[in-house]
């Protein structure tokens, strides 16, 4: 196996394959998450493309195209060229049964890929699944059916949480997140790239750990020349991405780019109402989009310190979508070398601190070990004081915040800098009013302390003895157990 086939990362969900395939009972598997996160891929590597059965949805055809494809799957893999149309997917689940009664095979894997593109409206698709396995598939105790699907909550509303044939049918839950920052690394040094932690952290905060753009990336280009290659040059691979990202998960897409687009546009991110005044839309189904969004890894809703419900704060969460509103959108010139062009402005420093904040996030898990609390029990919040008009106080925002079940507080500050961050006189003061801020309003009377995640760490100076504790690029990039 080359390179260009090697599988990082994913020992955990191949262990879960694994127990499934090595099981003594029929196994239903649903495998969902984001899109271009590698679900295909994995499936493919793990099985080595050696199916009973495999059959792909077809994004937007009807319901006679997908029966069309289906039948031809069908053809294709028994051999029967005499299977006749299919009219209903009753018809295309009997004829599937009837071929894998006949398989010789000891495991029967049937997968079925992009399975929410199949469910068109009015296919009866999901009632006739489930018919197929409650009076066939339980009968039996030698398949392994794999469902997979980038459409998170149709796989969750449809599959997980269904409350009928398939109630507790499911036997495997397989996400599939994105990578965190080691496993790119060791991704990127298998196919020939000699990037060091920063550039590595750099790539990241552009493409997150989405192993399709990675696959994407050329050894022989600098960062910044990949980025104009990708998605700033007319056809590049990349360069239509937004769009068929959105378009290819959600009915009304449109809905839910206002929703991102509107996010895009404050760091600390929106309340609910904020959202509701910013897009005109409300009730149920803002509930149900914003829903969907965060399934799909797209955005991420943060409680508030003390656990307020109605001030959680709604935040951008996808490098790419955050990269494409600030630059892509705004690209009027089509320059084909426009970050080539624009890497070292002024300006890219606050889009950079914004996804470096994103980049500390996502991996939270990481900062813990960092602080050595992997294995304490934590909430991990935000914070944010808006003073009434008669209120002299300043408004004051803390994007992270980490309660210990020691009742120590971390006040987490993420600052991103090449090189050691200076904690000037004025901005340690301003660091002292915020944590006296935080506990006056919060009523918190001790532990609170301050921790900064930086790439270089803290500068040495009279401000850094206010710092209780550091994370570095070291601590983000370490191995972690989830």
């Amino acid at each position: 196996m080359g390179n260009e086939d090697k599988l990082v990362g994913r020992e955990r969900e191949w262990k879960e394959l694994e127990w499934a395939v090595n099981s003594h009972r029929s196994e239903f598997i649903v495998m969902y998450g984001r899109r271009r996160v590698g679900k295909t891929f994995l499936v493919r590597r793990f099985f080595n493309d050696t199916y009973s059965f495999h059959y792909v949805g077809a994004h937007r055809q009807k319901k006679i195209v997908q029966l069309q494809n289906f039948r031809e799957a069908l053809v294709r893999y028994s051999g029967d060229k005499s299977i006749p149309e299919l009219k209903s997917w009753h018809d295309a689940f009997l004829r599937l049964a009837e071929y894998l009664e006949k398989c010789k095979e000891k495991r029967k894997i049937v997968f079925f890929d992009e399975m929410p593109w199949i469910d068109t409206q009015g296919s009866e698709f999901v009632d006739e699944l489930e018919y197929f396995w409650s009076n066939w598939v339980q009968n039996n105790d030698d398949i392994v059916f794999v469902a997979c699907g980038s459409a998170t909550s149709w796989m969750k509303d449809k599959l997980e949480d269904n409350q009928g044939g398939l109630h507790n049918r499911i036997t495997h839950r397989i996400y599939l997140r994105p990578f965190y920052l080691n496993e790119c690394k060791a991704y990127l040094l298998d196919h020939g790239f000699d990037w060091d932690d920063y550039q590595i952290l750099q790539c990241y905060m552009l493409f997150g750990g989405v192993p399709y753009y990675l696959s994407l990336l050329r050894p022989q280009l600098s960062l910044p020349q990949n980025v104009d290659a990708l998605i700033f040059r007319r056809g590049g691979d990349l360069s239509d991405e937004f769009n068929e990202l959105y378009n290819a998960l959600f009915n009304k897409a449109d809905r839910y780019v206002a929703i991102v687009k509107l996010l895009s546009k404050k760091r600390e991110g929106f309340t609910r109402e904020e959202i509701e005044q910013g897009t005109g839309y409300s009730g149920g189904g803002l509930s149900k989009m914003l829903e969907n969004l965060e399934r799909c890894d797209f955005i991420v809703s943060y409680a508030q310190f003390g656990n307020k419900t109605k001030l959680t704060l709604y935040r951008l969460a996808d490098f790419y979508t955050l990269f494409y509103f600030r630059y892509v959108e705004q690209n009027r010139s089509r320059d084909e070398q426009y970050w080539q062009h624009h890497f070292t402005d002024r300006g890219v420093a606050s889009w950079e601190g914004f996804t470096f904040e994103e980049v500390c996030l996502r991996h939270l898990p990481h900062i813990k070990k960092g602080l050595g609390i992997s294995g304490m029990a934590t909430e991990a919040s935000s914070w944010r004081f808006k003073p009434t008009r008669d209120d002299q106080r300043k408004g004051a925002q803390i994007d992270l915040v980490i309660k210990r079940a020691d009742k120590i507080i971390h006040l987490v500050e993420m600052k991103f800098s090449e090189i050691p961050f200076v904690i000037t006189k004025a901005y340690g003061q301003q660091l002292l009013e915020r944590k006296s801020l935080f506990m006056e309003i919060t009523g918190v009377a001790r532990g609170a302390v301050l921790t900064f995640v930086t790439p270089r760490g803290l500068a040495n100076g009279t401000n850094t003895s206010l710092v209780h504790s550091e994370i570095t690029t070291r601590h983000l990039f370490a191995e972690v157990e989830e």
